[in-house]
């Protein structure tokens, strides 16, 4: 054991996939553990592989690892595997760890006081935000021009927040229309970044670095649209409102539990309708400029809402309709969704 980590530290191998680089690994014995460093420099997948063949099979992935494997953010990260807990037979002369990181494709998973929520990733992109053909006669002034929008990758709710998740965040549910498993409504956007600010101290060690946030405009525009499966409907996952929605003409004027409609092209559910949603913007004027993850008016006291509700009207649904309210208001058809930010 005491030559193990001597041999071996000079062996060890990294693998990077779909741009996602791992960087200055170091291993160190301690006892009859290994801790495992490195870096990453995108959110990614990150698993430890051994090989007890000189590296030409990598058929053992270690059960007893704790620390930053799985899903982590960009930074500096360390795991422990607790070697001897699980093999001490090997040839030290012939012994391979392999890092391999790899992008994540798919959902994460949280859960706060038996409260389960799900972020589903956003692969980052290029596209037209605004009132495009595929929004029909209804486009307001205020979706012109159309431009061009490039955005990195992040995760977005599956679901609206919803008043159960609020409740285990906040202590309390300022909601009128009262079920869990609806969405939260009746919030302010200062309520939400209180909201925001304290789910992120209550889940800082699951979040390896992320945080989460409230959508930019774009970032909920581009999600909406289905981001790069899109299928250029007129509401975010089809030309049909009530497949995919709760608005004025079905929802009885309340709200309903989420995820009771179809999803859109990327899994997420009432992106159209049931609760306006509110994003980090300040609201503006769009321009014909090109841009690079924008985030709006730095300064104002008008912040965007999206989406559409279960008062609105189909045209008031669409996906690149635009609304804005005050950010010490709150309405009973505005709530909001998350986005995590790697």
């Amino acid at each position: 054991m005491k030559q193990f980590l001597t041999t071996c530290a000079m062996l060890f191998l990294t693998v990077g996939i779909s741009a996602q680089t791992v960087t200055n690994v170091v291993a160190k014995q301690k006892g009859d553990q290994v801790e495992i460093t490195y870096d990453v420099d995108r959110t990614a997948e990150i698993s430890l592989l051994f090989s007890t063949d000189g590296g030409l099979n990598y058929d053992i992935t270690p059960k007893v690892v704790s620390g930053d494997v799985g899903v982590v953010g960009p930074g500096h990260h360390r795991m422990v595997w607790h070697m001897l807990a699980e093999q001490n037979e090997w040839d030290v002369m012939r012994a391979r760890f392999k890092v391999v990181s790899q992008k994540h494709k798919g959902v994460l998973k949280f859960v706060l006081k038996d409260v389960n929520f799900d972020m589903v990733l956003v692969e980052g992109g290029s596209f037209e935000m605004g009132g495009t053909s595929d929004q029909g006669k209804d486009v307001q002034p205020d979706e012109k021009p159309v431009h061009t929008v490039e955005l990195s990758d992040y995760y977005i709710g599956k679901t609206e927040v919803t008043q159960a998740l609020w409740e285990a965040v906040m202590g309390s549910n300022p909601s009128i229309f009262k079920d869990g498993n609806n969405p939260v409504e009746l919030v302010t956007w200062d309520d939400c970044q209180k909201f925001v600010s304290q789910l992120n101290s209550m889940l800082s060690s699951q979040l390896f670095g992320m945080r989460f946030a409230l959508p930019t405009e774009a970032q909920w525009e581009y999600a909406a649209r289905g981001g790069q499966k899109s299928e250029q409907n007129m509401y975010s996952g089809a030309n049909k409102i009530s497949s995919v929605a709760w608005y004025d003409k079905n929802s009885v004027y309340t709200t309903h539990n989420v995820a009771g409609k179809k999803p859109n092209e990327l899994g997420i559910y009432d992106m159209t309708g049931n609760v306006n949603e509110w994003c980090q913007d300040v609201y503006g004027k769009y321009t014909m400029t090109k841009q690079n993850n924008p985030t709006g008016l730095s300064e104002g006291s008008d912040h965007v809402c999206r989406g559409g509700s279960w008062f609105n009207a189909a045209s008031f649904c669409r996906i690149s309709c635009r609304k804005f309210n005050k950010s010490d208001k709150s309405y009973t058809d505005v709530g909001l969704r998350l986005v995590l930010i790697p």
